[in-house]
C-alpha cells in the first residue's frame, strides 16, 4: 500500500492540486477513495465502490436541468432509477459515488449513497429501480473534491478504474466566499437564492440583507413577468426571502398558483420546480427604524410604475 492509501488520509481545509496532465499528477481518485475506505470496519475497498457522473440536461424535466436540482430530493429520484444491463452492472456495488460534470473535464464530488438492493416492486422493463440511503462515506470532501473525468461520453464506471492516471485529482478545497456586491448589484437566480439562505460562502449577503427592509423584484426569466413584493418590519429582506427559498412561493397569491399549477404536471419532481427561472433583485431598500407605511407607499408606487398587477403577477 502506498503512502497516498494509508488508513487515514488527511484532508487539509483548502489544497489545490495543479491540473497538470494526467501523466504527471499522482494522486487520484483511486487513492482517495482507498485510503478514505481503509479507516471503516470492515475496509471498503475499490471493489465495493461505483463512481456515477451526472451532468445536466437543461431540456429534460426528467432529468437534473441545473444546479437548482442537487437536493437531496431529486439527485436521489434521478439516481435511484438505472437502465437495464449491460449499460448498468447487473449487481452494482454497495457505494455510489455521485459526481456533477463542473465544466470540461472536471468533476465536482456531490454525494455518496449506500445500495440496500434493487426494489422489483418498483422497477419496470425499460428500469430498474434501487434502495438507495444517504451515507457519511466521503462527506468531508462533498463539494471540495474535483476529478478530471477523462472521457464526457461515459456516465459510470467501477471505482477500479480510478486508480490509475486516467482520474487525478485536480483540487481539494472550499468553495470561494461569494462577496456582498451592494444593494443595488443584488441579482440572484433562484438556485443562487437557496444557497444564500444556508451556504457558508454568502455570510457577508445574509448580514447585510438582515438589516434591511425593502421592496424586492421577482421576474420570471421565461415570459418576463414581474411581481412585487416588500420586507418590512422584524421580517427584513433575508427572513422574507428565506420563506421563497424554502416554498418557492412564499405564500404570495399568484406565485402558489404557480406552484399548484406546476406540481400538478406529471414530470414535476420537486415543490419549487415552478421557481427554477425566477430571478431575484432589489428595487430600494429602508433602515430597520423606517416606519412601515413609507415602505407600503414604496411598494404601490413600483406596483404602479413597473405595472405588475396588470400584467404582472401581482394580485393587489
Amino acid at each position: 500500500m502506498s503512502d497516498l492509501q494509508s488508513s487515514t488520509l488527511y484532508v487539509p481545509a483548502e489544497t489545490t492540486v495543479s491540473e497538470e496532465p494526467a501523466s504527471r499528477v499522482s494522486l487520484t481518485l483511486g487513492h482517495v477513495l482507498s485510503g478514505i475506505g481503509a479507516d471503516y470496519d470492515p475496509a471498503v475497498g475499490l471493489e465495493d465502490i461505483h463512481i456515477i457522473r451526472h451532468t445536466f440536461k437543461p431540456s429534460d424535466p426528467g432529468a437534473l436541468r441545473g444546479p437548482e436540482d442537487l437536493t437531496q430530493e431529486r439527485v436521489l429520484a434521478y439516481t435511484r432509477e438505472q437502465d437495464i444491463p449491460p449499460r448498468f452492472p447487473a449487481n452494482p456495488p454497495r457505494y455510489w459515488v455521485i459526481l456533477i460534470a463542473d465544466g470540461g473535464r472536471r468533476s465536482r464530488l456531490w454525494g455518496t449513497y449506500e445500495n440496500h438492493g434493487e426494489v422489483a416492486t418498483a422497477s419496470t422493463k425499460n428500469y430498474r429501480c434501487f434502495d438507495l440511503r444517504a451515507t457519511e462515506f466521503l462527506a468531508p470532501l462533498n463539494d471540495r473534491l474535483v476529478v478530471e473525468w477523462d472521457n464526457p461520453r461515459s456516465w459510470h464506471r467501477n471505482a477500479g478504474s480510478a486508480t490509475g492516471a486516467r482520474m487525478p485529482v485536480l483540487e481539494i478545497a472550499d468553495r470561494d466566499k461569494v462577496h456582498f456586491p451592494g444593494f443595488d448589484g443584488v441579482l440572484l437566480t433562484y438556485h443562487q437564492l437557496r444557497d444564500m439562505v444556508d451556504d457558508p460562502r454568502y455570510a457577508d449577503w445574509r448580514i447585510a440583507l438582515s438589516e434591511v427592509q425593502g421592496i424586492y423584484l421577482i421576474t420570471d426569466s421565461t415570459n418576463g413577468k414581474q411581481y412585487v413584493g416588500k420586507a418590512d418590519g422584524a421580517e427584513r429582506i433575508l427572513g422574507r426571502w428565506t420563506a421563497y427559498a424554502r416554498d418557492g412561493h412564499g405564500g404570495n397569491v399568484a406565485l402558489r398558483e404557480l406552484a399548484h399549477q406546476s406540481a400538478a404536471g406529471e414530470m414535476t419532481r420537486m415543490k419549487t420546480d415552478h421557481a427554477r427561472h425566477f430571478v431575484f433583485s432589489l428595487l430600494r431598500v429602508f433602515g430597520p427604524s423606517t416606519p412601515s407605511s413609507e415602505v407600503n407607499s414604496a411598494e404601490s408606487h413600483y406596483k404602479a410604475a413597473l405595472m405588475t398587477r396588470q400584467f404582472g403577477l401581482n394580485r393587489n
